[in-house]
């Protein structure tokens, strides 16, 4: 059994008679204990401190011990709770593991039995976190590194991305800015019969057309102002590995023309030559714009569209899997000491939920930055919601005010 000494448990009670002998023998049991009667200041002392446990009586003169529930699994999600009353029924027990308690006691409680569901509480939490480190580093081994996902929605990504890895399918990669399209290109060649190969990845939108062409497909000596020697394209580099073309959207029509050939005959010709060269490489493109429409619009050939769009992958937006958030910045954190020498290691309750109440429109490249300054301000262990920048810390939902339940006349 676990030595518990040490570990922080949060007592709800407003008998303070009850309080004072449970906090006594809690710490003559190694437990650090801090006491609170009324909902509203309990909900306070939570959205502040993170505890490994918490004990609240489920009938209190100021509100109901449900209350209390509710408010831990919103701030602090994987701390368990434990609900004492002392009129137990199989509704009540029902309606505390609704609320998300842990554990459900009747009084009158003895000391050594509350402390055995601490233990146990306390031991559940550090087995779920175990687990999920263990799994990450599964996937870590894998090959899918640098991606951290715990939603459906980036489950069912990753799913796609282990399904077409193993093949040499042309892949168009879709998303917002920010989303991460090339970790997922990485990943596919990571996983691929390709990934001793070399991976190559240009943004289409950051050159001109002519530039770009030359970067692709190379150049020969004299073929324009400045080419004073021959030069290999991407295509070539890449060839028996991966080629990543971000922004495919925004190159020109002569270009696509280009680029269909290449993926339709697996050779390219240099700019200034018309020796054609053959090249075997794998294309994963991106774009965070709608190509079918740039297609109805005539900017996009369809051709090409249909030769990219052979297996689509679409990642989504990180406000739409607020799940990901906290293990994302958790990861940025441990990426951003090394680089900031910050002393900060986690998040406060407060910072946490101003973290998953943003809507990130620049998401997961917003979300690092946003850590990442968050660490140069912080001035501990702790990222408090005041580290983050400005507009991120005032998107936490207000407050609640808990309204107090009038005094019940009769006795529990």
């Amino acid at each position: 059994m676990k030595n518990m000494d040490g570990k922080r448990v949060l007592l709800v009670e407003d008998d303070s008679a009850q309080s004072s002998m449970l906090q006594l023998e809690l710490k003559r049991r190694g437990f650090r204990v801090n006491a609170e009667k009324t909902v509203a200041a309990a909900a306070a002392r939570i959205e502040k401190e993170i505890f490994d446990a918490v004990v609240t009586d489920l009938r209190l003169g100021s509100g109901d011990g449900l209350q209390v529930v509710v408010a831990v699994k919103a701030s602090q999600p994987e701390t368990g709770v434990i609900v004492i009353t002392g009129h137990g029924s199989i509704d009540t027990a029902v309606a505390a593991m609704k609320a998300g308690a842990f554990d459900y006691l009747t009084k009158p409680v003895e000391p050594e039995v509350l402390a055995l569901a601490l233990r146990k509480t306390i031991e559940h939490r550090d087995l779920v976190g175990e687990v999920r480190r263990l799994r990450a580093e599964v996937k870590e081994r894998r090959g899918v590194s640098g991606i951290v996902s715990a939603s459906d929605a980036m489950g069912r990504v990753l799913a796609l991305v282990a399904k077409v890895s193993s093949t040499d399918a042309t892949v168009l990669v879709t998303g917002e800015s920010g989303t991460g399209k090339e970790l997922i290109a990485r990943a596919i060649h990571e996983n691929s019969p390709r990934r001793d190969g070399s991976f190559v990845a240009i943004n289409c939108g950051a050159l001109p057309e002519g530039l770009l062409e030359s970067e692709l497909f190379g150049h020969v000596k004299g073929s324009f102002t400045g080419a004073d020697r021959n030069k290999r394209g991407l295509f070539e580099e890449a060839s028996g590995g991966t080629i990543f073309l971000d922004e495919i959207s925004e190159t020109t029509p002569g270009l696509q023309v280009k680029l269909l050939r290449a993926l339709q005959e697996g050779e390219i010709r240099r700019v200034g030559d018309n020796h054609p060269v053959k090249v075997s490489a794998r294309v994963v493109a991106a774009t965070n714009r709608d190509l079918m429409k740039q297609v109805t619009a005539g900017k996009f050939r369809d051709d090409l569209f249909y030769r990219l769009k052979v297996f689509p992958i679409e990642i989504p937006a990180l406000r739409t899997r607020v799940d990901d958030v906290m293990p994302l910045a958790e990861a940025f954190i441990k990426k951003a000491r090394v680089r900031t020498g910050s002393p900060a290691t986690h998040f406060s309750p407060a910072a946490a939920k101003a973290l998953r109440s943003y809507a990130w429109p620049g998401n997961v490249r917003e979300l690092e930055h946003a850590v990442e300054r968050a660490l140069i301000m912080a001035g501990g262990p702790t990222v408090e919601a005041r580290d983050l920048p400005p507009e991120i810390a005032s998107s936490a939902p207000a407050k609640r005010r808990v309204k107090a339940k009038p005094p019940r006349k009769s006795r529990r």
